[in-house]
């Protein structure tokens, strides 16, 4: 026994060594880390646009110090990328940009909006090039705004349209017993249809269809602008595949130069008037975009305007970076609300909806600042469902031309799982005290009693949310139910059907709120500023891998990302405002 006590007190005393030592090393960093050598732009440089890590327009802020240098982020977010990109117009150390062999997780509508940067900053009369060894279609649509645009000789270029998938799961319940109760308001709101059925819905294929065409509408008619190829051309080249290869991609007039990266970094020295045998000054995105996030908070203005960012998906608690929860967006609309130097409140959202309360909270939130200040919307990649439900009472909407919003309705699953359970032997009675004592058992046929009364909740939720839409867009009840029924939209769809006010980005949202609140000379200031707790921060320490990463890791991304839907769908409790499919455009 002694022996095993030395042991773990051995075992013990080298983990507390180890933490001590993980602590004093972020305590150094803590002290020192504000000393640090200040970034520096050499003149005649180029910005190296790699977007890698970048996934968020809002990398996040905490409360809490330690959270902040111990969260598992980017810490810098597309939003700082398009600053960023903005000042660079009139640097005079920065000549130019260089987009390389990038691939990021952004959404097709934030590609839009960088698309939009760039070609800002082409007009200062600065250079953009581009290179990949291969481009991916979402890729080429943000290369392809390039001046230049290189591919590599044994290279490809995705270029052949949008399509869409669903997988359907009536036939696989039948057979295993696992079966899904649906309960849904909404002859679009096809989120459950699989279950339902074994084929796609005429209602279903329809949105689906009109959806895609919509957005390839916008990606064809920007890339047409920057390669001076006709929409009608571009129709051609994606049918027949005609630029599958960097020779037929250069015929097609879609790349500019066939050659290896060498030949590309040589273009940028020559640009540069730099020798070919010396090499020229760059500067990363990100450590620009840190740059000038720091010098801009520097800037004194007594007014300011508040962006709130909604991105993830909607859920009870106090969110983070990647989900929206009640705690920190209410919190934010708050402080933000009773703040006198903040004029107005600009609600950025990427969300594709979830917890219908939960989208109500903010709602109310949203009510009782619109009475004190203006609060205008700005869509990202996703404002659908409860993304649209925190959007629709806002004094203006914006929305890009790609953005999927509307999805106006409701629904609620119910695992049952009865007729596995006979299966293999199992079965489950209930004793109560009154008829409607008992709850939902997934092990006993669904209650056509607990049906109705869930029906009815479902109804009353659609209703109270359609109602919500219409006094917010200034429209009746029929009209609002009429382009609801779960129907997902586009944003330049949604313009012309009364959903969104206008097409414009973030920027766009931002002087329209300070023209509401007709203010001239102002600054930003970001929300919201996330609570953790020391558990959180132990979950981020460099030693612990964490589980995400793990699992991932050992089933690869593609399969993580279908577990990572099945667990969704089973951690779906309530009433949901959600959009009806997952839409990832490569």
């Amino acid at each position: 026994m002694k022996f095993l006590g030395n042991v773990l007190a051995t075992i013990v005393g080298l983990f507390v060594f180890f933490m001590l030592f993980i602590f004093g090393i972020i305590i150094i960093a803590m002290i020192f880390g504000g000393e640090s050598e200040e970034i520096a732009v050499k003149s005649n440089s180029v910005i190296e646009l790699n977007l890698e890590h970048i996934k968020n327009d809002y990398a996040g802020k905490y409360k809490d110090p330690w959270m902040t240098i111990l969260a598992d982020g980017e810490k810098v977010g597309l939003s700082d990328i398009i600053n960023a990109i903005e000042e660079a117009k009139t640097d005079d150390d920065i000549k130019g940009i260089s987009i390389l062999n990038d691939n990021s997780e952004l959404g097709i509508a934030q590609y839009k909006a960088l698309r939009d940067a760039l070609e800002s900053f082409k007009k200062s009369g600065k250079f953009v090039m581009a290179y990949a060894n291969s481009y991916s279609q979402k890729e080429y649509y943000l290369n392809s705004v390039a001046n230049t645009v290189y591919i590599n000789p044994v290279g490809d270029l995705d270029f052949k349209g949008l399509s869409a998938e669903m997988m359907f799961f009536k036939d696989f319940q039948d057979k295993t017993g696992v079966k899904m109760e649906v309960i849904r308001h909404g002859k679009y709101k096809s989120a459950v249809e699989p279950f339902l059925d074994n084929k796609m819905s005429d209602a279903n294929r329809e949105q689906i269809s009109a959806l895609l065409n919509s957005v390839w509408s916008t990606v064809a008619n920007d890339v047409s602008k920057s390669r001076n190829v006709s929409v009608a051309k571009l129709n051609e080249i994606a049918d027949g595949l005609l630029a599958r290869t960097p020779e037929m991609a250069k015929a097609q007039k879609l790349v500019d130069v066939v050659a290896y990266e060498d030949v590309y970094h040589n273009a940028i020295k020559k640009a540069l008037k730099v020798d070919n045998d010396e090499d020229y000054n760059k500067i990363s995105i990100l450590d620009y975009a840190r740059k000038v996030a720091t010098t801009s908070e520097s800037f004194d203005s007594k007014d300011k305007i508040a962006i709130i960012y909604a991105q993830g998906e909607i859920m009870s608690g106090e969110g983070d970076v990647n989900k929206i929860g009640e705690g920190s967006m209410r919190r934010s609309l708050m402080e933000a609300r009773k703040d006198k130097n903040i004029k107005a409140i600009v609600l950025r959202i990427n969300s594709p909806g979830g917890n219908a309360l939960t989208s109500d909270l903010i709602w109310r939130e949203i009510e009782l600042t619109k009475k004190v200040k203006p609060v205008v919307v700005s869509m990202g990649n996703y404002a659908a469902s409860g993304g649209y439900y925190i959007a629709c009472n806002a004094n203006k909407i914006f929305a890009e031309d790609n953005t999927i919003t509307g999805s106006i309705g409701v629904f609620g699953i119910l695992p049952n799982f009865t007729q596995l359970a006979t299966k293999i032997g199992l079965h489950s009675e209930q004793v109560k005290t009154h008829a409607n004592a008992a709850e939902y058992s997934p092990f006993l046929p669904l209650d056509e009693k607990f049906r109705a009364v869930t029906t009815e909740g479902v109804e009353h939720i659609y209703k109270t949310f359609v109602s919500h839409v219409a006094e917010g867009r200034k429209m009746s009840f029929a009209q609002v139910d009429s382009i609801a029924q779960g129907r997902v939209w586009s944003g330049s769809q949604a313009l012309k059907i009364g959903l969104v006010d206008k097409i414009g980005g973030l920027d766009d949202a931002i002087k329209e709120a300070a023209s509401l609140s007709k203010t001239k000379k102002y600054g930003t200031q970001n929300f919201p500023e996330f609570e953790k707790n020391i558990n959180d921060i132990l979950e981020h320490l460099p030693f612990a891998k964490s589980k995400e990463s793990f699992i991932k890791e050992e089933l690869g991304t593609e399969t993580y990302k279908i577990m990572e839907q099945i667990k969704r769908v089973q951690s779906q409790k309530g009433v949901q405002a959600m959009m009806p499919f997952e839409i990832i455009i490569q």
